[in-house]
């Protein structure tokens, strides 16, 4: 049988549609019958399937386009901020704002006792002035483009002093010589590596100095023979100089104590800094975005800078923000899911572990499950130095090899994402939620059961 033939036997698409009713997708259809068109023009096939088996190809292609590529994900890799899981969770009050807000009209940019247009900030401002002790205060899509914006409204055509042990690189390449630069302004190092002291900043102080830029090292640290200037020093420099502004990239941006490494947003502030910008996604718990808050002066520039509009935040990040601190006014921070998983206790977790451990059932020929201490990670940039004890479930087997394992589990209805350690695969209790365990425990079972028995 010829190409033209074979061609010719290939089912219509809209048979197929017909056939398969609601589980058709059109999309799904075309790619099937192309597939097959080009295979058999490359002539990589000689016959085509029967209709049933292209029936149930594209039964199969049509659930997957119809599927969700971003979903939920069960986090047992004992790292609370983790970057390529979405960082921080939201908790509920925070969905149920948010939905709100989505499924309808809302007043973003309405101001409801006046009936005039309103600001979208308003949502958060003042929210943020009284949590943080600021004068005013602004918000972007993440981080780094508040830092962008800052020294773009601020610094554009002058110098920006920063210190050598401070021009850091986060994820994805991104480094503050390349952000001064971005901004229009030029960098100007002073200091060496490990050491830097104020006199440095003194001489580098000149007729186009701009700001001075200190950064908060949050995903790194030097330790040793060290030296830096303190905030206060900085601040009181800054004004003796002629007002020049103090920018402060502090990066995590937590509003309670968790480590001396990490300085509070209020603390900071207080220290006399004239512009700090921060995230909204890690140590603070809400959702990703970049804050600015710092004196009126300052930050009405930034706001009236062109690149606001196109870096300002989107209503749903907004709800997320504003529910967010709202938890904080109240005082109960232990609503944020990030800091209830960093201040969990070992105890706690060990209590959580065995009740896990309860719910899996071990086939001793083919794998067996114990509880083992383990140690976490804030993650995110975050907290660095610190490692968080936890406990774990170790899963061990000489049956199956371990990264088959850790990808079932990752393609498992709600994937499940656990790590690998020393050949026993690990799920630290610190991220994963009570509510979760069934799920864990059935997938476990379900997986090694099918290996019992030969599926």
């Amino acid at each position: 049988m010829n190409k033209s033939d074979i061609l010719r036997r290939l089912p219509q698409v809209d048979l197929i549609m017909r056939q398969l009713g609601e589980e058709a997708n059109l999309t799904a259809v075309r790619e099937v019958i192309d597939g097959l068109r080009r295979e058999i023009i490359a002539g990589e096939i000689t016959e085509i399937p029967d209709f049933d088996t292209i029936l149930k190809i594209v039964a199969e292609n049509s659930a997957k386009s119809a599927a969700y590529s971003l979903k939920r994900v069960i986090n047992a890799t004992g790292i609370v901020l983790h970057t390529n899981l979405g960082r921080a969770p939201m908790s509920q009050s925070v969905a149920d704002h948010v939905a709100q807000v989505a499924m309808g009209y809302c007043n973003l940019e309405y101001d409801l006792e006046t009936g005039k247009r309103g600001s979208r900030m308003d949502a958060v401002k003042a929210r943020l002035m009284r949590l943080c002790g600021a004068e005013a205060a602004v918000c972007v899509n993440n981080n780094a483009a508040a830092v962008l914006l800052a020294l773009s409204a601020l610094c554009a055509d002058g110098e920006v002093i920063v210190s050598r042990g401070e021009l850091v690189e986060i994820g994805g390449s991104f480094r503050v010589p390349d952000v001064i630069s971005q901004g229009g302004a030029q960098l100007l190092e002073v200091g060496t590596t490990n050491k830097t002291r104020l006199a440095d900043y003194e001489a580098a102080i000149g007729l186009h100095t701009a700001a001075i830029l200190k950064v908060h090292t949050s995903n790194y640290r030097i330790m040793g023979f060290t030296e830096e200037v303190g905030l206060p020093e900085l601040a009181q420099l800054a004004e003796d100089s002629g007002r020049i502004p103090l920018i402060y990239d502090l990066g995590g941006g937590a509003l309670t104590e968790l480590s001396h490494q990490e300085p509070t947003v209020q603390t900071v502030i207080s220290q006399g800094v004239d512009v700090l910008c921060f995230s909204g996604d890690k140590l603070l718990g809400g959702p990703q975005c970049g804050i600015i808050v710092g004196k009126k002066e300052y930050i009405d520039m930034i706001v009236k800078h062109p690149l606001y509009r196109a870096l300002r935040m989107d209503k749903l990040t907004l709800a997320a923000l504003e529910a967010t601190l709202a938890i904080y006014e109240a005082g109960k921070q232990d609503e944020i899911p990030v800091l209830a998983m960093l201040s969990k206790s070992l105890e706690t977790l060990k209590k959580e572990a065995e009740a896990l451990l309860k719910m899996i059932v071990p086939i001793p020929e083919i794998f067996t499950a114990s509880i083992v201490q383990t140690e976490g990670q804030a993650g995110g940039g975050s907290l660095p130095t610190e490692n968080f004890p936890s406990y774990a479930i170790a899963i061990s087997t000489q049956s199956v090899p371990m990264n088959e394992l850790e990808e079932k589990l990752r393609q498992w209805d709600v994937p499940i994402v656990a790590r690998i350690h020393r050949d026993q695969l690990l799920l630290d209790m610190r991220t994963v939620s009570g509510k979760d365990f069934s799920i864990i425990s059935d997938a476990i079972n379900t997986i090694f059961g099918g290996y019992c028995y030969g599926k």
